[in-house]
């Protein structure tokens, strides 16, 4: 006799579905905590067994991280994000800073090249909210503000395949910055991203990707000078 039935097992990746949706949709966040058990059979009219095997299976996944006595949260947007994170999270600073240089200085020129009347709305807007929540004072904020620009930059490079890696990066770029900027904003530390936003819209490729390659390792000396610093987002 099967442990799981056709039937059972059908419910299951409904439920699996729905809490994917959730969070890959952004109505979950990452670092956000999803529901409670009991709340979720309410929500989703399922039994309890239901919710708990569909919890786990997106814990196993790496989207969900279960911690006992304080809840469910979320800690990757796919699949691959989480496989990445696990892959990546204790990886050496220097090889990261390496890896986003080069991803980001590409995405840079491409964007520069490419970019639209659209795009440059885009990236004046998200430029300006990332200043706006520097002058808050508040290291979250400003982190998502951040993460927020620099995403912006890949897209306007229109390359769909780079978009997909750097979207699923896009948790860990988050933690990175975490480490980076630290819980307090740094004044001497600020570091300007208007210059890459100019060089992407006149169509300077060279100067975008100089620009753009340059500030992981900026946010690494920093890093370097002192532990548990204020380097203000890469």
């Amino acid at each position: 006799m099967p442990l799981t039935s056709p039937r059972r097992s059908a419910l299951v990746e409904q439920v699996i579905a729905q809490l994917r949706n959730q969070i890959t949709t952004g109505e979950w966040p990452v670092g956000s905590r999803i529901p409670t058990e009991p709340e979720l059979v309410e929500l989703m009219g399922v039994a309890r067994n239901t919710v708990r095997e569909a919890v786990r299976a997106l814990a196993h996944n790496g989207l969900l991280d279960i911690r006992q006595g304080s809840g469910t949260y979320v800690i990757a947007t796919s699949e691959l994000a989480g496989v990445m994170h696990r892959r990546f999270a204790g990886a050496d600073p220097r090889h990261i800073a390496e890896l986003r240089s080069t991803l980001e200085s590409s995405a840079a020129r491409l964007a520069a090249e490419r970019r639209t009347a659209r795009d440059l709305v885009q990236l004046d807007a998200l430029l300006a909210r990332r200043e706006e929540a520097w002058s808050g004072g508040d290291a979250e904020p400003f982190i998502a503000a951040d993460v927020a620009l620099h995403m912006a930059v890949v897209a306007a490079s229109h390359n769909d395949v780079l978009i997909e890696l750097y979207a699923d990066l896009g948790d860990l770029v988050a933690d990175w910055l975490r480490t980076d900027v630290g819980t307090e904003l740094d004044p001497a530390a600020h570091l300007d991203h208007a210059r890459l936003i100019e060089a992407i819209r006149r169509g300077d490729g060279d100067a975008a990707a100089s620009e753009a390659a340059g500030y992981p390792f900026v946010c690494l000396a920093e890093e370097g000078r002192a532990a548990g610093l204020t380097a203000a987002g890469g």
